[in-house]
């Protein structure tokens, strides 16, 4: 029931109620009061303390240069373990012998296998002299030939000069004979008139007679030796023709033999370059049987034991860790991040075995971290899809540790700018990436 009525009327009453009495009569000390606006007077000043955004990443050790990176050591020919030079945490130098081996290969078992080969190769470059011998001989009897061609054409012409300039004679002596015979048959015409007329008697037309038998006979004698001279030109010119036809084909075949004996030369120059090769290959095995070091450094691990055992062509044999090599850290950020990161970052890194107390938004603050700055970002992401950063020493800051080893753990931070924390706090409850810029940096105008 309610009660609701005017006319009803209790006897009871709040006041009879010990448990509410207490707590009525309880108030709110001063000192709780002040402890409360105090506690929030404090975290208002928090939120706008300064806070330095960074990128957080885990990473390792690793070198800067590809030389200085741990090394394996290979076997550039195939063999037989003969000895060892070496162990495990050895330090060796550059040069120091690390392994031995033997010849495994037929065709190198000899051991005097270079001595045989120069010998090869004195017999073919003794071959060569005598091949350039055969063709200075020859070009000294190219040029006889030439030289006696040029006399033996000279003599030829001038013969065929003579006969022609006898050719000549003779045929102005046959004409002169031909003018006479004509002449003599004349004056036997007009003694034979002359006689038959009284005026000459027989014996001087018999006279006449005889000097024309005797000019035709004549006339035979000079054509005969005209046509003779006629036959000597043909000769000569035979003559000529064929010495140079001759000397020609002496010259030719000397010249033949010149080419073979060049063609010989050549072949006995290019099997020269081939033994010049087998004995340069010959005595650089005879080197490689001995494994070298490649530089300073520490002997890691040897990856083949045991004397006897076969080891192939490029097989490795341990592995050496360089004794200088400059540290780096690499670390991977994810996409997000990457465009807010720029070479030149300062980064707080602290190493594993080395104890630390971080404070991630007041690296000052932190104890036990070293100063390195981005040195490198990669322009393409890995199988997982990040993005490699390499941090390097800060040159300004601590340095780091000499006891530090390739291949250990380190985390980073790369620091960013400085906010205040309720802007951080309100950041990372709305997801957003930090603060992105870049400092201005001021430029002067060159004077003229």
């Amino acid at each position: 029931m309610l009660n609701l009525s005017p006319n009803n009327k209790s006897s009871f009453s709040l006041k009879n109620l010990t448990a509410i009495n207490r707590v009525e009569s309880k108030s709110t000390s001063k000192k709780i009061k002040r402890t409360m606006y105090a506690l929030l007077i404090i975290l208002l000043i928090i939120l706008f303390l300064p806070w330095t955004q960074n990128i957080q990443s885990t990473g390792k050790v690793s070198t800067l240069r590809p030389e200085q990176k741990p090394q394996t050591i290979n076997t550039v020919i195939s063999g037989k373990v003969e000895k060892w030079f070496v162990k495990d945490g050895d330090r060796v130098k550059k040069g120091d012998t690390i392994l031995y081996i033997s010849e495994i290969k037929d065709e190198y078992f000899d051991p005097n296998l270079i001595g045989r080969t120069e010998q090869q190769l004195k017999n073919k470059e003794l071959s060569v002299v005598s091949y350039s011998d055969k063709i200075r001989n020859l070009d000294v009897r190219v040029d006889a030939l030439i030289d006696q061609g040029r006399l033996k054409l000279q003599q030829a012409k001038l013969k065929l000069t003579q006969t022609q300039l006898k050719y000549k004679t003779d045929s102005i002596e046959f004409h002169t004979a031909e003018l006479n015979l004509k002449i003599a048959d004349d004056q036997y015409h007009r003694f034979e008139k002359l006689v038959k007329d009284g005026y000459k008697s027989q014996t001087e037309l018999e006279t006449r007679k005889l000097t024309l038998q005797r000019t035709q006979a004549n006339v035979v004698a000079t054509q005969q030796k005209m046509l003779q001279s006629r036959n000597d030109i043909l000769d000569a010119r035979v003559e000529l023709s064929a010495i140079e036809s001759k000397f020609r084909d002496e010259v030719s075949k000397a010249e033949s033999d010149k080419f073979t004996a060049l063609s010989s030369m050549y072949d006995a120059e290019v099997d020269v370059t081939k033994l010049q090769g087998k004995v340069a290959n010959y005595s650089i095995r005879n080197g490689m049987y001995y494994v070298l070091a490649p530089q300073d450094g520490i002997v890691t691990k040897v990856l083949s034991s045991g004397i006897g055992e076969t080891i192939k062509q490029g097989q490795p044999i341990a592995t050496i860790m360089p004794s200088v090599y400059d540290l780096v850290v690499e670390m991977y950020v994810k996409p997000v991040d990457l465009p807010i990161i720029s070479v030149g970052n300062k980064v707080r890194i602290q190493f594993d075995g080395w104890p630390a107390i971080v404070f991630s938004g007041w690296p000052n603050s932190s104890f036990g971290t070293f100063e390195g700055e981005v040195f490198a970002v990669d322009n393409f992401a890995d199988e997982q899809g990040n993005f490699r950063v390499l941090i390097s020493p800060d040159k300004k800051g601590k340095p780091w540790p000499d006891a530090l080893r390739v291949g250990g753990g380190a985390n980073a931070m790369i620091l960013l700018k400085d906010v205040p924390i309720g802007y951080e706090l309100w950041r990372l409850i709305n997801g957003f990436p930090p603060q992105f810029y870049k400092q201005k940096t001021s430029t002067k105008k060159a004077e003229k």
